[in-house]
């Protein structure tokens, strides 16, 4: 499957790899899905997490109502209910009174099956936290809900003892091993497919370390150098002048 924006780098030519990861992913994805539960994506920056979880809800569509959320700050319980308002396109003002504000919200999850994805989750405080759990225990919705957040997000959601036993799954991502980079470099992108082993080693050593976002940085320097040298494959000298450019 080809991305043409892989990890806030435009990178032609670039394809989603089946990690490990993704596949347990998808399954984990599937299953909270199918049991209109809440699950926990979590890990460093650039390890594949959201790209992933798109990936896996993409598959879902058409049949799965799937409504993205996204935060750069820490919300309030009022600010995540202006959020949803407009994430589920309702129609009007929205209300005023937080009561009324919650009433609407519930209908509206309550007219059939939904899939919230709310990422950059990290950024949840305590509150925020809990209006989704508020929203999630009631009877009459029918709702699934994935975050998708850095370490934070875990801690921060470990700390909610009546939202962190509702978790029906909590996921893990981490660095590429040494191994699995070897295996999912080459399929990653041309510019690595007739790479040498070694030069892709040397590459993650020094530069990539595992980090699919790096990986991706490493990729639009590595093939700007070939396009402007000649080079018709990737050899360390020319790896060296791209490490130039992320240091």
């Amino acid at each position: 499957m080809t991305a043409a924006t892989y990890q806030y780098v435009d990178l032609p030519d670039a394809s989603v790899v089946t990690t490990r990861a993704l596949l347990t992913a998808r399954e984990n994805i599937s299953d909270t899905v199918a049991a209109r539960a809440m699950m926990c994506i979590h890990g460093g920056a650039g390890f594949g997490k959201t790209l992933a979880v798109n990936i896996c809800l993409r598959g879902l569509e058409p049949h799965e109502d799937v409504r993205k959320i996204t935060f750069r700050a820490r919300p309030t319980a009022r600010a995540v209910r202006y959020e949803l308002f407009t994430a589920l396109d309702l129609a009007g003002e929205p209300p005023r009174h937080p009561s009324e504000f919650d009433r609407l919200l519930k209908t509206a999850l309550a007219e059939r099956p939904r899939t919230f994805l709310v990422d950059e989750a990290q950024w949840l405080n305590g509150e925020a936290f809990e209006y989704f759990r508020y929203l999630w225990d009631e009877p009459s919705t029918q709702l699934a809900i994935i975050f998708v957040g850095g370490e934070g997000c875990h801690t921060v959601l470990r700390r909610e003892p009546m939202l962190s036993s509702r978790i029906f799954i909590w996921q893990h991502f981490t660095r590429l091993t040494p191994s699995e980079v070897l295996e999912a470099i080459p399929l990653f992108h041309p510019v690595w497919a007739d790479a040498d082993a070694d030069d892709i080693t040397f590459a993650d050593q020094h530069a990539a370390h595992g980090n699919f976002r790096a990986w991706a940085q490493l990729t639009a320097h590595t093939r700007t150098a070939l396009t402007r040298t000649g080079r018709p494959r990737v050899d360390q000298e020319l790896l060296r002048w791209a490490f130039s450019r992320l240091a």
